[in-house]
Order: structure tokens, then C-alpha cells, then sequence
């Protein structure tokens, strides 16, 4: 699919013909673009776009890079963030003079996001250098919230670990595998943000090293304020990266705690019946002599043995802490 914008009165209004608007179109966005409307925007443009095979190199250079003075930068945004598996993948960001093009195979928030805000109000989208960095401060916010919601998750699985008021053993397991798979969640999600992040990192460094000019002169301010929100928030992502790795130790310390309490109860019963049991043989044992088979209280007196035996290790348990 294929969308074109032009500027008027300061704002992004959408245009459906490519070539008739085609000397005032300053950005065109290409959503899983088929062989024809390929064909328009590289005729439109005068350049060749890479393919979704070449959009997925992870080398610098081969996201990065600038040809016959049309810069390319791919970067890789997250889409889809409040689901269990949220999508990614890469985006490349053609700037060909004062035009953007953008290619992209699935749909970020910021995609869709963006272009309404940038119709109702004055974003200073006045060539394509400004209107890829207000795309990219539209990006930026998106994963900021994101990284909101998963550090608020984070502290809710954190309390439901630390905190849990489930008593039965039963419950715990399934509030443990719940928990689990949330920690997995969560993992999945900052892995894919960190990529994006430092994906968007280094085409920060690149537009930087571009020196962008215009009218206004803000888009150098603009830029380097967007390189420090980035780094910012890849340290924030790292830093709940490692939260999440102590909270799956946690877990798994936790489970072990009580399979450690079950085997500990299972040993403490196996003591505690083991001599009524060996009272219980010996006595059990078909000799002919035995006196105490002919007392008259020999067996309550066995029973009592028994008894005592078994309330001797329990007591001896109970006062070392062990139970």
C-alpha cells in the first residue's frame, strides 16, 4: 500500500495520485509495496529500494549507508508491543533531498500515530530531513511508553513474587507457571526494544554525522535531543533487562523453596514413623519365646512405645526449628 503526503499550511495531508502531486509529495510511505507501486516510486525518486532480504542485514554498512547522495537507514521497530508476542521488523528510511521514503512490512504505532498528528498540528514537517525527525521523536515516545508498561509489570510481578498470599501448594505452582510465563513476556518484549534501540542509535549517529539544514535551524537541536532520549532509554531497558533476570532467579529460588519444604516434610515423616515401625517388626516377629506376648498389658504397652517413640523425634524437630 502505498501513501503519499504533501505540506500544506504547515501540516501533512495525504494525497492518493503519486504522480500528480508528485513535485510537492515530501513523504511516501510503502506498506508491503507490490511490483507496481515499486515501479512509481523509483521512477518518482530515480533510485532503487532494497529488498525485504537486504532490509534484514544486520551489517552497519549495509543499513546505513548514502549513494549518489540518497542516504538509506534501516532501522528495526517493534509493532504490535501490548500483545504476548509482539512483531519486529526492519524499516528502511530513504532520504533522497528534501523527500522521504519509507519502506516498511508490518505497522508500528508511530506509523499510525504520526501522520494524524502531523494533520492536526503544526510539526514543522516542511521537507522530508524534518518530517523523518519528527517520525523519529513519534518513534522514540512510542518505545518510551512501552518501557512505562513493562517497568509498571515488572513491579506488579515483583510484589505478586515476594508477596504472593496464596496458601496451598497447589495454587502456588500455577501462580509460579503464570509467573513464568510473564517473566518470559516481559524478557521477549525489552530484548526486541534493546534491538530497536540500538538500531535507532546508531542512525541517530548517522543523521548527526548528516549535518541536517533547515529552515528553522532546529533539526541539529532536534537530533541531538533525540540521541540522548535514546541512550537514555537504552540504559533504562538494560537496567530492567537485569530487574527481570533477578526476578526469574527469584521465581526459580522460590520453587525450589517449596520442592525443598515438600521433601523436607516427606524426611521429617520418614523419621518420625521409622522407629514405631521398628517396634512395630519386632514384635511382629514369630518366635516361640517371646515374654511379652504373655504380659496382660503388653500390647497397650507396645502401642504407648510406639507412640513415644514416633512424639520423641517430632518434639526433638520441633525444637532445633526444623519444622
Amino acid at each position: 500500500m502505498l501513501t503519499a503526503y504533501v505540506v500544506e499550511r504547515d501540516r501533512l495531508l495525504p494525497v492518493t495520485d503519486l504522480t500528480l502531486h508528485k513535485e510537492e509529495i515530501v513523504w511516501a510511505d510503502l506498506l508491503t509495496p507490490t511490483a507496481e507501486e515499486q515501479r512509481a516510486v523509483e521512477e518518482w525518486l530515480g533510485i532503487e529500494f532494497p529488498s525485504r532480504e537486504e532490509m534484514e542485514e544486520i551489517e552497519i554498512s549495509s543499513r546505513l549507508y548514502a549513494e549518489n547522495g540518497v542516504h538509506y537507514m534501516t532501522v528495526t521497530l517493534p509493532a504490535k508491543s501490548e500483545r504476548e508476542a509482539p512483531e519486529t521488523g526492519p524499516v528502511t528510511f530513504i532520504l533522497a533531498g528534501d523527500r522521504l521514503l519509507t519502506v516498511r512490512f508490518h505497522t508500528p504505532y508511530a506509523f499510525q500515530t504520526f501522520p494524524e498528528l502531523a494533520a492536526k498540528s503544526p510539526l514543522g514537517c516542511s521537507s522530508g530531513s524534518m518530517v523523518l525527525i519528527g517520525l523519529l521523536e513519534v518513534i522514540v515516545d512510542r518505545i518510551a511508553d512501552v518501557l512505562e508498561r513493562v517497568s509498571q509489570d515488572i513491579l506488579e510481578i515483583s510484589s505478586t513474587i515476594f508477596q504472593s498470599r496464596e496458601r496451598k501448594a497447589s495454587k502456588r505452582d500455577l501462580q509460579f507457571h503464570a509467573i513464568l510465563r510473564q517473566i518470559g513476556g516481559k524478557e521477549h518484549l525489552l530484548s526486541v526494544l534493546q534491538e530497536s534501540l540500538l538500531t535507532l542509535k546508531r542512525m541517530s549517529g548517522y543523521l548527526t554525522a548528516l549535518k541536517l539544514s533547515a529552515p528553522d535551524r532546529e533539526a541539529s537541536a532536534r537530533i541531538k535531543i533525540l540521541s540522548r532520549d535514546i541512550i537514555s532509554l537504552s540504559d533504562h531497558a538494560i537496567a530492567k533487562s537485569q530487574k527481570i533476570n533477578f526476578l526469574l532467579d527469584a521465581t526459580l529460588g522460590m520453587i525450589n523453596i517449596e520442592q525443598s519444604a515438600i521433601i523436607k516434610i516427606f524426611s521429617v515423616a520418614a523419621v518420625v514413623f521409622l522407629p514405631p515401625t521398628l517396634v512395630a517388626s519386632i514384635y511382629g516377629m514369630n518366635f516361640d519365646i517371646m515374654p511379652e506376648l504373655h504380659w496382660t498389658h503388653g500390647y497397650p504397652l507396645a502401642i504407648g512405645l510406639m507412640v513415644l517413640s514416633a512424639l520423641l523425634p517430632y518434639l526433638y524437630f520441633k525444637r532445633r526449628g526444623w519444622l
